[in-house]
């Protein structure tokens, strides 16, 4: 006997992923009694080969168990196929449910991880299903093309850097950073290098040539650290970076070379050494901590005023917000406020910092604010898990629904890829692609933030180098860094990678210096300044293919479906296709050789290379082909 369910066959769930509010559903449970291998069993393969032998449909009933989170499961009866079972609904109330099926006298089937259509005598990892609202959309604009995330400080600088009170100016540019505490035991982070608009503009062409249609700016409102997360202002650039006529300039400028800029919101705490909390009386503004008359008092949440107040994770110099305060709600969402003033630059959207500690509320009402000045504007949050399902704060969050993101930061991917790297073991990649694939609308799907390293994590090229530290002390030693060959050894690790980020899924997104080879390891490591002296061409100019195979088959990899073909070992195979148009890719992160039989002519996308009817993957390789 053979039970056959698998909710990425489209003949057993007839729509991949999420589904649209009142969508009709069908799912198909298949049985049978002459069980063929796993290696050719599809639902395609049993409905076009009518002498395979059904098994107990006939003699027993199915049904779908399907509930709502956290609601009761409801059990509805399965109509009798030749072939199994099958039933047909609509679900017209948006939400995260979960369902599995139950055969009377035999079990249920339920998500096995790797395999689906595991029997089993109790409900347990039932399937997820995510029903958004009819009217979501993502804009297609974002699709297709790649992102590129710049810590504006350490990018490139052009000009004089101001002299300002508190700060410490690096003129050493490559520098170590500062990340020894101060006598009072506190990291300031108050060590700026200068990095400016004008020096990220100067670099347009370069990031043109790359193949760049995005640009992710770290924030850029006025703040006291080199980071910028506590802000100071949120009506002011960072007069280190610019004006706003520079700002404007910029952002004019990128728009040119066709790439749109998009900004970090932190909106779920500021500075203390800012206008609204203003601890240490910087600023002429009457601040929360300064009186409990300030027209910032209601947001924050005091225990014991002025000094005992909510603070992110417990880090007293960033006073949290209380998102629950209408005069906040006003600055930020209203006309005038902060989300619309730097819409009116230009902007293509926002990159929330701590989506997870935004209440859902808040989103959507950041959702609204933003998409009635520019519906079109892109809206990722931070989510480091899988964001259907997410429980923060033991709240179920409602990223995915249609009324709060377009997009998360696709750390499931990041995290599959390097452990892939790591064990050149590809069966766990396949599952956590399967995973977002079937979970998320696929509009979402289409435009994840596929990162492979941020300012949040160690550099890319050090975590393959594998090279571990203890303490911040270590991270900064010379023995912290790659020598000339473990240096080249990781970096064909690395082009491994960089090959699955930018054609699986999603929306690639290269944290700056990443193309040139930079190490690093966390914070502040991760965020040294690009150094433009040495460029690593041969590296840069891989990047650049890359590039230019997206921007050639945009079509397909802006919402082409996703099909492996051959998961084994170290090898990863699949394909992209978009109607009658298809790109076949392979990464091979093994010892093995393998022979990959075709019954036409291919051309890889990377060498020019044309191979007949078949295709030698040699050891740690990979390719991008297309049918001749």
């Amino acid at each position: 006997m053979h039970i056959y369910f698998n909710p990425l066959d489209t003949a057993c769930k007839n729509v991949i992923g999420g589904v649209r509010q009142g969508e009709l559903i069908e799912f198909n449970v298949f049985c049978l009694k002459n069980g063929t291998p796993d290696a050719v069993i599809s639902s395609e393969y049993v409905m076009k080969t009518p002498t395979i032998e059904a098994c107990i449909a006939p003699e027993r009933q199915a049904f779908l168990q399907l509930n709502r989170d956290r609601e009761s499961m409801q059990s509805y009866p399965m109509e009798k196929t030749p072939f199994g079972w099958t039933i047909s609904l609509a679900i017209h109330e948006i939400g995260l449910y979960f369902y599995s099926f139950h055969i009377e006298n035999v079990g249920y089937i339920v998500c096995g991880g790797m395999e689906y259509g595991i029997l089993r005598d109790h409900v347990a990892n039932a399937f997820l299903l995510t029903v958004y609202d009819r009217e979501y959309q993502t804009p297609d604009w974002f699709k297709g093309g790649v992102m590129y995330q710049i810590f504006p400080d350490r990018f490139c600088k052009k000009g004089t850097m101001p002299d300002i009170k508190g700060r410490v100016c690096r003129e050493d540019w490559g520098g170590e950073p500062n990340f020894r505490p101060n006598e009072h035991g506190k990291v300031l982070n108050n060590d700026f290098f200068g990095g400016n608009f004008k020096g990220i503009q100067s670099k347009l062409p370069y990031l043109k040539k790359l193949g760049i249609t995005t640009i992710y700016l770290n924030p850029i409102f006025k703040a006291a650290s080199n980071h910028r997360y506590d802000t100071s202002d949120y009506m002011q650039i960072d007069p280190i970076l610019g004006s706003e006529e520079e700002f404007s300039e910029f952002i004019k400028a990128a728009e040119n070379q066709g790439i749109k800029v998009i900004l970090d919101g932190v909106f779920n705490h500021t500075g203390d050494d800012s206008v609204y909390f203003n601890k240490y009386g910087n600023y002429p503004s009457v601040g929360a901590y300064q009186s409990k008359d300030s027209p910032y008092f209601s947001w924050y949440s005091f225990q014991e005023f002025p000094n005992r107040y909510s603070s992110w994770w417990g880090i007293d110099i960033l006073p949290e917000i209380n998102e629950n305060s209408q005069e906040y709600q006003d600055f930020i969402f209203e006309k005038g406020g902060v989300l619309k003033k730097w819409l009116q630059f230009g902007i293509g959207g926002y990159r929330l910092d701590v989506a997870d500690e935004l209440p859902d509320f808040f989103l959507k009402k950041l959702r609204k604010s933003v998409k009635e000045d520019k519906p079109d504007a892109i809206i990722i949050g931070e989510v480091w898990e899988d964001a259907s399902n997410k429980i923060a704060y033991s709240q179920r969050r409602e990223y995915l629904q249609g009324f709060e993101l377009d997009s998360v930061m696709n750390y499931p991917l990041k995290d599959g890829i390097i452990r892939y790297m790591q064990t050149e073991n590809a069966s766990e990649l396949l599952q956590t692609l399967h995973a977002l694939i079937d979970h998320y609308p696929k509009q979402t799907l289409d435009c994840l933030m596929n990162i492979l390293g941020t300012h949040d994590t160690a550099r890319i090229l050090t975590v393959l180098g594998g090279i571990s530290c203890q303490n911040k002390e270590e991270m900064a030693s010379a023995w912290a860094y790659l020598d000339g060959t473990a240096k080249a050894q990781a970096i064909e690790k690395l082009k491994m990678a960089v090959v699955l980020q930018y054609t699986l899924p999603g929306v690639p997104c290269v944290y700056y210096g990443d193309e040139n080879g930079m190490e690093g390891h966390i914070d502040p490591f991760c965020r040294r300044c690009f150094d433009w002296n040495t460029l690593n061409d041969p590296l840069i100019s891989f990047y650049q293919s890359l590039g230019k195979i997206r921007k050639q088959y945009r079509d397909i990899f802006k919402d082409g479906a996703f099909e492996e073909l051959s998961v084994q070992d170290g090898l990863f195979y699949f394909k992209r296709t978009k109607e009658e148009k298809e790109v076949y890719v392979f990464v091979n992160n093994s010892s093995k050789r393998y022979l990959l039989e075709t019954c036409y002519h291919f051309k890889d996308c990377l060498t020019e290379v044309v191979y007949e009817n078949e295709i030698l993957v040699k050891p740690y390789s990979y390719g991008i082909f297309k049918k001749e």
